[in-house]
């Protein structure tokens, strides 16, 4: 399974955290194993005062109990993916949230008895650990994307975006209060012999599709269509390119404008930070199945 799929990874600050010195609150972690591909991307919200952290710990944190449950069911010897294997790895994260929360703030017990404990609660999950989730699971028989949250999915080159009204999604910590608040959507499903490709994004992506036909800031080339991530070999082959890419994109560029005795500044593309991770069957797979 680890040879089945590449894959490509890249993240940028977006051009309005960088006007106000904010940090990149996206995230991205990714896992290779014996019973599958996981790959999670986070955003954390962007009124949180400290919100990548969430979205780091986050991203990792649902890789994980993801991978935790695929050898459970190993060890029973199972292999469908049913809804019970998502409130499972749901459960999962939010006892470990419970449990950072608790430890960050020294709460126990039950904080809705506690009126000033509650209030304590929810200001370290609105400063700390609100982050949406986009992702995909292949395994050797299925794949699956889902997601907590709005971002993007291309699959098979079929792209899908998804949002919220008003720009106010739900996340994964809502569940802390009422987990059937925010259980996982699956977006597709279908058999991993039916894959070919698969890019997973933050909500920054939209911007990104939106560019295709702009000039980068540099005024050399276009952005270029998204399928571009998939595609093009030097995304898999340098495992920086596409960071590089996505920064090149958002690189605010001053040149002089001799004739009018003035500077042009021309500022990033992409308004919002964006994460995304691309992946294909791998070429050499391929080559190896038709000799």
């Amino acid at each position: 399974m680890n040879s089945a799929f590449e894959l490509a990874v890249g993240s940028v600050i977006g051009r309005n955290h960088l006007q106000v010195g904010k940090n990149n609150q996206d995230a991205y972690h990714t896992l290779r194993s014996e019973f599958g591909t996981i790959a999670v991307v986070c955003d954390g919200c962007g009124s949180g005062k400290h919100s990548e952290v969430g979205a780091k710990i986050g991203a990792k944190l649902t890789v994980q109990a993801i991978a935790a449950q695929l050898n459970r069911q190993a060890t029973k010897g199972e292999d469908e993916i049913g809804e019970s294997f998502w409130l499972t790895v749901q459960a999962d994260l939010l006892l470990q949230l419970r449990n950072m929360l608790e430890a960050i703030g020294g709460l126990s017990g039950d904080i809705r008895k506690d009126s000033q404990a509650e209030s304590a609660f929810f200001s370290i999950i609105n400063d700390y650990f609100l982050f949406t989730i986009v992702g995909v699971l292949i395994t050797p028989k299925e794949s699956i994307t889902f997601a907590i949250g709005d971002g993007a999915i291309a699959l098979n080159g079929e792209i899908s975006e998804f949002s919220f009204p008003n720009n106010a999604p739900p996340y994964l910590a809502y569940g802390l209060y009422r987990p059937d608040l925010v259980p996982f959507q699956l977006h597709h499903h279908l058999a991993t012999e039916n894959l070919n490709s698969v890019l997973i994004g933050t909500d920054g992506v939209s911007d990104l599709i939106q560019a295709e036909s702009k000039l980068l800031p540099n005024g050399k080339e276009v952005v270029g269509n998204i399928a571009q991530f998939w595609q093009q070999d030097r995304y898999f082959s340098n495992p920086d390119m596409l960071h590089r890419r996505l920064a090149l994109m958002n690189h605010e560029v001053t040149k002089p404008d001799w004739q009018n005795q003035r500077l042009v500044k021309s500022a990033g593309l992409l308004p919002d930070d964006t994460t995304l991770v691309a992946i294909r069957r791998s070429k050499a797979k391929i080559l190896s199945e038709r000799l």
